[in-house]
């Protein structure tokens, strides 16, 4: 057939390979779309936008052209391979969108399930809650007007929904701390059970210890400061994760203990983890997002924190609403998602000054006014460089030089000295592969930093942990540091309080760590980072991987980059095909599905499974 001469991976070809079990008289331009959607969940998007890619040849160095729009929707409307929503079958329909069946599901129950919760209003003592804020807030009189984190943490307890979405600096966790404690000092408060979670090891760890350490100075009861949470889980360990299996432990019929849970970095949280978390929550429990709309989202299929921002606005009884109770006027607008005030954007960094070089090029950015970055990069800005025409040899003295104050450090043998000066510099990178790439940095630093040719194991080498393991308590995206020790080598992590040590044959699967990618980086922050950009153009090469690199930086950004480069960074805005806003948007949101998984067992069958 034709289709058999295509370049497909393994998973497209075994796709095609049951749905033709399942109707071998099944036209091309079907198995062709199911193709297609299945790739464009492994490029992050939900479902397959068919008017974008009607009548092209998305295989360029294969004739094989697709449908018009038109006859196209008949002919996936006419197969049994293809279902309307609801229905029972491998592929549905939606619209002029195509979805794998579960992914499908996933789409249509979160949608449901954040409406249903957003909806709903819990018990509250606005009298003791306005004091609460007045007093958990007093700190920011001066500095924000309005006070967006008050407004947002009034919401978040007057609400069981609640999405804060702020950038580096902007006080997502000072926020979330104190929301909690307004929630501690409602009535029936200190009964109440406090969960914190994130997608990954290193963020759950992190927001611990951020809240352990904001604590102290809260101006709350001891019996209350004690009963805010110090621990925080990863999402997957969070619901019960079963191996490889998209089932998990904790389901609607079986939900977790809690009545508040806290989500760090929710924009790397892709769609069918956020379904199976929503699906999880009991239905009176709060549930509190945080996360950047503009930081990359996640690996897989899905921009789940981003759509949910959209739309996001003030009408005017909830403007008067918040006014009275935080004492804040509110800037009115129409609301285009049900969502509405429950989404509240921080907008006041801390981090960053007025005249931060590093803050105006964020927004600019985030703007997409490439000619104007380009200008600010070539001003004199003390935090902001531009090498605008790198060159290899240069751009590994300036690692050389950026790496030495870490290498003396780790001589010494002490973990401390060690991670700072490892956290005052860090090279970032925007994809893997090549020599501007992770593995070429990588490799090109090690070969000057070890002591004998082919070395693995030296006094200074850094690693990244790249698969969880609950048992050493180590975490995908955990850093280790190698130190010499009276009992040898030894790869020191980072613990609640000081280090600990492991032997180099004990840890998980893990790489070389002097250069990372921009992904990898989310969530963490380094005093200067060097950003290195392709020296060709590349699909990865986005305004939100533009943004988060730059933003992983507190003091200083240098940036490697043709001029080339950088404007296609500003310009390409990374759009994932879904359709959770706009189900959002709606008022006849589908009701939610029993979130079916769907397979295609050995025998070519459709297998349903919770």
């Amino acid at each position: 057939m034709l289709l058999d001469d295509l370049p497909l991976g393994p998973l497209e070809r075994a796709l095609l390979g049951s749905l033709r079990r399942l109707e071998p008289q099944a036209p091309d331009s079907v198995l062709a779309a199911a193709a297609l959607c299945c790739a464009a969940l492994g490029n992050g998007d939900v479902c397959l936008p068919l008017r974008r890619l009607a009548g092209t040849a998305p295989w360029p160095e294969h004739d094989f052209r697709l449908p018009g729009l038109t006859p196209w929707l008949r002919e996936l409307e006419a197969s049994p391979l293809v279902g309307a929503p609801g229905d029972f079958a491998p592929l549905i329909l939606d619209g002029e969108r195509l979805y794998l069946a579960r992914y499908h599901a996933y789409e249509v129950q979160l949608a449901s399930q954040l409406l249903r919760r957003a909806a709903l209003r819990p018990a509250v003592d606005e009298a003791r809650l306005s004091e609460s804020l007045a007093r958990l807030f007093a700190f920011n009189a001066v500095a924000q007007a309005p006070d967006w984190q008050r407004i947002a943490a009034a919401q978040a307890v007057r609400r069981q929904l609640a999405v804060i979405s702020g950038g580096p600096g902007t006080g997502k966790t000072t926020t979330v701390v104190r929301l909690l404690a307004a929630l501690l000092e409602q009535p029936g408060g200190e009964r109440l059970a406090i969960g914190l979670a994130a997608p990954t090891g290193k963020a759950a760890a992190r927001m611990a210890e951020a809240i352990r350490n904001a604590k102290a100075g809260l101006p709350l009861a001891d019996e209350l400061k004690a009963l805010l949470p110090e621990e925080a889980r990863t999402l997957h360990r969070l619901l019960g994760s079963r191996g490889d299996s998209p089932a998990v432990r904790h389901h609607a019929a079986n939900p977790l203990p809690l009545d508040v849970l806290v989500v760090d970095e929710a924009s790397m949280v892709d769609l069918a983890l956020m379904a199976k978390l929503l699906d999880a929550l009991p239905p009176q429990a709060r549930l509190i997002l945080l996360g950047d709309k503009d930081q990359l989202c996640a690996v897989e299929a899905g921009a789940v924190f981003a759509e949910l921002c959209e739309g996001r606005g003030f009408d005017a009884q909830a403007a008067a609403e918040i006014e009275q109770l935080t004492g804040q006027p509110v800037p009115t607008g129409t609301p285009t998602s049900q969502l509405g005030d429950a989404v509240v954007l921080l907008t006041h960094s801390h981090r960053f000054a007025g005249d931060s070089g590093i803050g105006e090029l964020a927004r600019r950015i985030n703007a997409g006014d490439a000619a104007g970055t380009l200008t600010l990069l070539q001003e004199a800005r003390a935090d902001l460089a531009w090498h605008a025409e790198p060159q290899p040899n240069d751009l590994h003295r300036r690692l050389l030089d950026g790496y030495a104050p870490y290498l003396a450090a780790a001589r010494t043998g002490d973990p401390a000295l060690a991670f700072a000066a490892f956290n005052a510099f860090r090279v970032l990178t925007a994809q893997r592969e090549g020599t501007w790439g992770v593995a070429g940095l990588n490799e090109a630093l090690e070969a000057r930093f070890r002591r004998q040719p082919g070395e693995r194991w030296y006094a200074g080498r850094a690693v990244m942990v790249r698969q969880n393991d609950y048992a050493l308590g180590l975490f995908n995206g955990d850093i280790g540091l190698c130190l010499n020790t009276p009992s040898g080598l030894r790869v020191f992590f980072e613990a609640e309080t000081g280090f600990r040590p492991f032997a180099p044959a004990r840890l998980p699967s893990h790489d070389s760590a002097f250069a990372m990618t921009v992904h990898k980086s989310q969530g963490s922050e380094f005093a200067q980072v060097l950003l290195v950009l392709p020296e060709t153009p590349s699909p990865l090469l986005t305004r939100s991987l533009f943004y988060t690199g730059i933003t992983r930086a507190k003091q200083q950004v240098e940036i490697w980059g043709l001029p080339a480069r950088l404007l296609e960074a500003v310009n390409t805005r990374a759009e994932r095909a879904a359709g959770l806003a706009e189900r959002l948007a709606k008022s006849d949101v589908l009701p939610a599905a029993q979130s079916p998984s769907v397979e295609i067992d050995k025998a070519g069958q459709l297998a349903l499974f919770d």
